[in-house]
């Protein structure tokens, strides 16, 4: 049996579909802005459907929209001949996806959701179907060329119409102001969603668990409060609670390497005046980054009037899913 070409087979389709999509920039045109301005003024959801390989398109289209800010959903045309029509309001509008625009089961549906007053958007192939002419906004996903050798496998075509569909709720997700957070109420389950949902408060230690020792105590005083804590670290204060300072394992090495007795040295003597905080309200990503800049391992948390109100530790972001 010859060897058969591989590589070049697969170069082949990388190219077809590389030149099909830098051609859809022509596609980015007032029909284009017109989709994206009927989008924005939708009181309803955007409801995607198509059949084949275009549906499957279609319920990705939908899932983007959908997390972008755009409520979306799909819904087959075969299904929806047979009942599920009803999930679809007079608020809504329908981005119908056929590359050659005259796919029966989308096509039955026109008469209804014209009857209905439902707004269209098309994603087709040919600008003169019936489905791109009774749109209020036509989008063309033409290609010169599939990947496909027997030009029967929807490939280029179901790239363009992909990257299209990105490009339309990239747009809005702009126009709208779409924002991190935003993102992240769409995603909680995510690592991006724990990163910005969460915050410094939800994970420090609080109460007898941070570590704290007076402005008198003894040096002596502050190890047993750091063993016993865990946090290779203690936080002085004042009678108020006021922070004053912190002392870590890294000052006890400065210490020793000083020659100063452990026994008699007071720990207001010893600690650091200008300890790293952060505010109880920040995020853990913020956490995480001034640990890495600063090489440590523990922050103390401090409410708005600077109290030290928790200890935050790497293992807290760990167990929190930040890093």
């Amino acid at each position: 049996m010859p060897t058969f070409d591989f590589i070049s087979s697969g170069l082949r389709t990388l190219r077809i579909e590389s030149d099909a999509v830098k051609a859809l920039s022509k596609s980015i045109d007032q029909e284009f802005n017109k989709a994206c301005e009927l989008i924005l003024n939708c009181p309803g959801r955007i409801i995607v459907t198509g059949m084949g390989k275009s549906g499957h398109i279609g319920k990705k289209i939908a899932a983007t929209l959908a997390s972008t800010g755009t409520p979306a959903f799909f819904v087959h045309p075969g299904e929806a001949n047979h009942g599920d029509l009803g999930m679809i309001t007079k608020h809504d509008i329908v981005l119908a996806i056929s590359y050659s625009g005259a796919s029966n089961e989308i096509l039955t549906l026109l008469p209804m959701l014209k009857r209905s007053g439902i707004k269209i958007i098309s994603m087709t192939g040919n600008p003169a179907s019936t489905l791109a002419e009774v749109a209020e906004a036509h989008l063309n996903i033409a290609v010169e060329i599939e990947a496909c050798p027997l030009d029967l496998a929807p490939t280029a075509s179901t790239t363009v119409t992909l990257v299209l569909g990105d490009a339309l709720a990239i747009a809005l997700l702009e126009a709208r102001g779409f924002t991190e957070e935003d993102f992240a109420f769409s995603h909680p389950g995510g690592a991006l969603g724990r990163k910005l949902l969460l915050r410094v408060v939800d994970i420090m230690h609080t109460g007898d668990q941070i570590p704290r020792v007076l402005a008198n105590a003894s040096l002596s005083e502050a190890l047993l409060t750091m063993t016993e804590k865990g946090f290779g670290m203690t936080t002085v204060v004042d009678d108020k609670n006021q922070l004053l300072g912190i002392f870590t394992d890294g000052d006890l090495r400065r210490t020793i390497d000083k020659g100063i007795s452990l026994s008699g040295a007071a720990i207001s003597d010893l600690m650091n005046r200008t300890p790293k905080t952060i505010n109880v309200k920040a995020l853990p990503a913020e956490a995480l980054k001034m640990m890495e800049d600063l090489k440590i391992t523990a922050l103390v948390v401090r409410d708005e009037h600077a109290y030290p109100v928790g200890v935050l530790h790497m293992h807290d972001l760990l167990r929190a899913g930040v890093v």
